[in-house]
């Protein structure tokens, strides 16, 4: 499944940062990860560090599916409203979702912290209103994370222009967000897991699976079996293909970065994001080195060749949009790509079993605007699963949320 277009930045800037083997031979293990992005690195890291014998593996090389495309906007506010998810889950089951998303926040900073190359660096999110009519709802919103405890700011029309440049009728102001390099991320977890002796390998394609009672047989396209206890299907969007039927939507977003500006042009748009409150929703975020990441006008489009078409127009009308907003900003494009991301009903992941597949065979699927906070989130569920502990968010975040 071909999951980007154009030049997306991350693998631009860093190229094949490692080579790891194809898998040629016959393997066992306790836990077998299969898919070699950002949510099978985070998801094999707290598996060995928590003693499990586990081995990964990749059908492209690491990091080049869609984690080479992804705008890591780190953020806990789902793309659902807390005000939407408490009317359909209960206020309890909705705050629990959130908090678990900002709790993430600080736990990737944690796993990041050893790299001092991957970018981590702790953001301000500024969720601002696009219409007069979408005042009061984020309004709403705002004072219903503040009475939960979520460390968030409501700014008027005002405030917004003053601290902002910005012109929207209001704005959510919150304290906790971040950024990273998810690409470099992915590699250097999985080289420090290769170096400590876990099993990582690239170009080796998932043919079959065979679940049984007491473990999972996986077959290579190479020919190589894999026995394991569990195995965890980290594939992205393409994960899908093991299900049906499909339990998400997939579409395409657009992004495209700039060269670097000068940090006293950018202003207060080093250290916070911005997103705003129309679907689909126009974004952007700094980078470490002084750019900015602008993204947004997603479509229903899913089909490869008519998402590399649509890379340049789709640049030509963020630029557009970014380009009213910010005046007196040089946005000039360094690189622009197209990437596959997947919509759920309610905007929540999928982590655990599914009926078709039964206990031993585990889904990771982190679709919607958070991917990376849910992987991390993901990355404890599904140990806990595995180490048969109950996780206070396996319900919600699970498919028996389907009925």
């Amino acid at each position: 499944m071909d999951l980007k277009s154009g030049y997306p930045f991350w693998a631009v800037r860093n190229g094949l940062m490692h080579a790891f083997p194809p898998l040629e031979n016959d393997l066992n293990c306790e836990v077998l990860v299969v898919g070699g992005g950002i949510s099978g690195a985070l998801i094999a890291d707290e598996l060995c560090a928590h003693g499990h014998d586990v081995a990964l593996i990749e059908q492209r090389d690491i990091g080049w599916g869609s984690t080479a495309a992804s705008t890591a906007l780190l953020q806990y506010e789902i793309d659902t409203h807390l005000i939407d998810l408490a009317q359909r889950y209960g206020e309890e089951a909705a705050v629990r979702a959130y908090q678990a998303c900002a709790d993430a926040i600080p736990a990737i900073c944690a796993v990041a912290a050893p790299f001092r190359d991957v970018d981590c660096h702790r953001m301000a999110s500024l969720y601002y209103a696009s219409k007069r009519g979408h005042q009061a709802v984020l309004a709403e919103e705002c004072a219903l994370r503040a009475r939960h405890g979520f460390d968030v700011r409501w700014l008027d029309s005002d405030a917004v222009a003053d601290e902002y440049g910005i012109r929207a009728p209001g704005a959510i102001l919150s304290a906790l967000a971040a950024r990273i390099d998810p690409y470099r991320l992915t590699y250097r977890l999985l080289m420090r897991l290769h170096k400590r002796g876990c099993g990582v390998y690239d170009r080796t394609v998932l043919d079959t699976l065979t679940p049984t009672a007491r473990g999972v047989t996986a077959t290579t396209l190479g020919g190589a079996r894999i026995r394991a206890r569990h195995v965890v299907l980290a594939t992205g969007y393409a994960g899908q293909r093991w299900l049906k039927p499909s339990v998400a939507r997939n579409r395409s977003s657009y992004a495209f970065i700039t060269d670097p500006i000068h940090p006293d042009l950018l202003g207060p748009l080093r250290e916070t994001m911005a997103w705003e409150s129309a679907r689909p929703y126009l974004y952007l975020r700094s980078t470490g080195d002084n750019r900015l990441l602008i993204g947004g006008e997603d479509d229903a489009i899913d089909l490869p060749a008519r998402r590399d078409r649509r890379v340049e127009s789709k640049t030509g009308k963020l630029l557009k949009k970014i380009a009213k907003l910010f005046p007196h900003l040089p946005l000039q494009p360094a690189f622009s790509w197209g990437g596959t991301f997947a919509e759920t009903h309610d905007g929540l992941p999928f982590f655990g079993p599914h009926p078709q597949w039964g206990p031993r065979v585990l889904f990771a699927m982190a679709y919607g605007g958070n991917g990376i906070t849910y992987s991390m989130i993901g990355a404890g569920l599904l140990r806990s699963r595995i180490e048969r502990r109950r996780h206070p968010l396996a319900g919600l975040f699970g498919f028996e949320r389907l009925g």
